[in-house]
């Protein structure tokens, strides 16, 4: 299988706790149907307990330029794949 092209290797990072969702994000989230109106996550072929471990990951987005939860990173147009800690991100502006 060839590799996916990409600009950016980004390193996934976890804090404790838990954490929240800007607004414009969760906006986002539901105009998609990635969430429902109660505010819970609905990603396809994502575990309940995948899900968890999500909420508490960040990436240094290189696009954005500041740290975005990998929830956000997940459901972006420039997300390729998440491989052994790291994501792949296209790198195309927003």
């Amino acid at each position: 299988m060839a590799e996916l092209e990409h600009k950016y290797e980004v390193d996934i990072s976890e804090k404790e706790g838990r954490q929240k969702l800007p607004q414009d994000v969760k906006d986002e989230l539901k105009a998609s149907g990635m969430m429902d109106e109660k505010g819970k996550l609905k990603l396809k072929g994502v575990s309940p307990k995948m899900l968890k471990k999500m909420k508490q990951e960040f990436v240094d987005c290189p696009v954005l330029k500041e740290e975005i939860q990998f929830i956000q990173c997940f459901v972006c147009p420039n997300f390729q794949s998440r491989v052994m800690g790291k994501v792949l991100c296209k790198g195309d502006a927003l």
